[in-house]
């Protein structure tokens, strides 16, 4: 039972990643919402979806 426990943590702490990524990017709008609605409805799937071709924050290189 431990271990259902700790994989759906790791699950959202990914997502949360993911979100905060999302809205760190400089994607439109509209295009956050989809991949913050599809990561929040689809957690597991909307997360590799993303993490494959979803807008990542901007980093600065300095």
């Amino acid at each position: 039972m431990e271990y259902a426990g700790i994989g759906g943590f790791i699950v959202l702490a990914l997502n949360i990643w993911a979100i905060v990524s999302i809205i760190g990017s400089g994607a439109t709008t509209g295009s956050k919402v989809l991949w913050t609605l599809l990561v929040l409805i689809l957690p597991v799937l909307g997360f590799i979806i993303w993490l494959i071709a979803g807008p990542r924050a901007n980093r600065s290189t300095v």
